[in-house]
């Protein structure tokens, strides 16, 4: 991030994942994997969805989740993947995440 800043921050992340991590560079770290892991569930990797088409958001338990727009939200329907589990976790020098799918 020191390298590409602003500019690198805002094509990764929404506006909302922007402002729900305030600056935390461990929490944007576990964002960035969320995203990664979410991309590998969809069988596509990031090069066929944008990384602001997969935004992780909490919900009002602030429990992580998931929610897809556009390619991502397309490739998810069209494999028949309903449920989304998400975990996340961060040290100051790691950050992990794990998303599971499931259809039908």
């Amino acid at each position: 991030m020191a390298r590409h800043g602003a500019q690198f921050l805002e094509r990764i992340f929404t506006a909302a994942e922007l402002h729900a991590c305030d600056g935390r560079v461990e929490s944007l770290a576990a964002r960035f994997a969320a995203k990664e892991a979410a991309a590998k569930a969809l069988g596509s990797g990031i090069g066929d969805v944008s990384w602001q088409e997969i935004e992780i958001a909490g919900n009002e338990n602030n429990a992580p989740g998931l929610i897809l727009r556009g390619a991502a939200q397309k490739r998810a329907k069209e494999m028949g993947l309903k449920t989304w589990s998400l975990s996340m976790s961060h040290t100051h020098e790691h950050a992990v995440a794990f998303v599971t799918a499931m259809g039908q």
